[in-house]
């Protein structure tokens, strides 16, 4: 059995599979899609502006299909797992208050050596990749994407702002033992949206695409 873990980039889908993957007992094969597409090459191009890649899906999927069996037990973990073939999904959820904290935090500590120090401020590519995924997180961009491909039957969201990485790890193990309800549309973050969560926000144009760019964890 397949099953993708995905969600916006900040919401802990790496930190929680690579606990699985270390877990006695858990026998599915843990694929962390982004360190494969970096392996593989398995891009169509990289987007400057954005500091990211554009991953060629249908290049990863030829790939998943020569290198594992069909009937292989994966756990796929990326934020475009979900446009994968597969089983069950599970997608991670998280305030978009605390995907936006996550993601700029993530971004000083790789930017030190050429930010200043003194200063608080991200790189504006990296800033403008947190807003974006925030965006993105509180209109369930990556939820809706999952329903629709693979229906609300074989979708199980959860909540990570509150647990800890081995409570979510916890979680997606449930989905897969088959031991966690099927849940779409439990997590709601429309605070966000309206300025409740994010003082200062103001909506973009357009959102980050969920079809194939960019990097998460």
């Amino acid at each position: 059995m397949r099953v993708a873990v995905t969600g916006t980039p900040g919401t802990g889908k790496t930190t929680a599979t690579a606990l699985l993957a270390e877990r006695e007992g858990f026998d599915h094969q843990v694929v962390h899609l982004n360190d494969l597409v970096r392996e593989y090459d398995l891009v169509e191009s990289t987007d400057a502006e954005r500091d990211s890649l554009v991953v060629d899906l249908d290049a990863v999927r030829a790939h998943l299909a020569t290198a594992y069996d069909d009937d292989a037990d994966l756990l796929v973990e990326s934020h475009l797992a979900h446009l994968l073939p597969t089983d069950r999904v599970v997608v991670l959820r998280a305030h978009p208050v605390t995907v936006r904290e996550r993601l700029v935090d993530r971004g000083e500590s790789e930017a030190s050596a050429t930010e200043n120090a003194a200063s608080a401020e991200p790189p504006p590519a990296l800033a403008r990749k947190a807003r974006e995924n925030a965006e993105s997180e509180a209109l369930d961009v990556i939820l809706s994407a999952a329903v629709d491909r693979h229906g609300a039957d074989a979708v199980h969201e959860v909540d990570t702002t509150d647990r800890d990485p081995t409570a979510v790890a916890d979680a997606i193990a449930a989905v897969v033992a088959g031991e966690r309800d099927p849940a779409v549309g439990v997590v709601e973050f429309s605070d966000y949206l309206v300025g409740e969560g994010a003082p200062g926000f103001a909506p973009m144009e357009s959102g980050p695409d969920a079809d194939g760019g960019g990097d998460g964890g």
